[in-house]
């Protein structure tokens, strides 16, 4: 390896994440225990795969410097873990540590699906348009792994301006919305219009332009 190069556990967890959620087309290679090539059959060194059917990857690594690493990755029910061990002596102790830290997080940590995408999460007034308010959400599912449990320990808000002006394209960036854990952020995702509002009529943009004027001048 370049001598220059280092990396973290958790830029390989990241990795790993984009590795199940962006291509799942090529995820299901990981968790294959035998490969046969040119008349070859070698194994699969992820050991964890013998040893518990709910781990499907994902990649083991090895040179001097490093040592012996895995990043590892299972499913419960709805819940996927990964697990990062680096600088492990050798093989057999890289994947019982992994299980270990796989364990220990099933057993102590609970996924909540939050949103679903394209869910409506608020409305927002809307100014000089064909309706008065557009609704707001996500464009992907929304997660939350938290300790088991402790779900009242979880808060969730959004960023949003007080209000928006028409014409609105359908999946406008309009602002965020932030889940805290005991004040601490553990997830921001952009919210995006979830429809398209055009513009009102002669009527509609005069009078709010008016209430509008209005609004910021008391404002100021």
């Amino acid at each position: 390896p370049d001598p220059n190069l280092f990396t973290t556990a958790k830029d390989l967890a990241i990795l790993g994440r984009a590795l199940v959620n962006d291509f799942p087309q090529y995820y299901n290679w990981y968790s294959q225990k035998w490969f046969t090539y040119n008349g070859i059959r070698q194994p699969n060194r992820n050991r964890l795969l013998w040893r518990d059917s709910q781990v499907d990857g994902i990649k083991t690594g090895h040179t001097t410097e490093a040592g012996f690493c895995l990043v590892s990755s299972a499913k419960r029910d709805n819940m996927r873990l990964l697990a990062v061990v680096l600088g492990e002596p050798n093989d057999p102790s890289r994947a019982d540590d992994s299980e270990k830290l796989l364990n220990f997080g099933f057993r102590f940590f609970e996924t909540h699906h939050l949103y679903k995408a394209g869910q409506a999460i608020t409305n927002m007034p809307l100014y000089k348009g064909a309706v008065d308010k557009v609704t707001i959400g996500l464009n992907e599912d929304q997660f939350v792994t938290i300790p088991t449990g402790q779900y009242q320990r979880l808060s969730i808000s959004s960023k949003i301006p007080a209000y928006l002006q028409a014409p609105i394209k359908k999946g406008e960036k309009v602002g965020d919305l932030v889940v805290q854990f005991d004040n601490q952020v553990v997830s921001t995702l952009p919210l995006y219009t979830l429809q398209a509002v055009e513009g009102g009529g002669f009527y509609t943009r005069a009078k709010d332009a008016v209430r509008l004027a209005f609004k910021n001048w008391f404002s100021a």
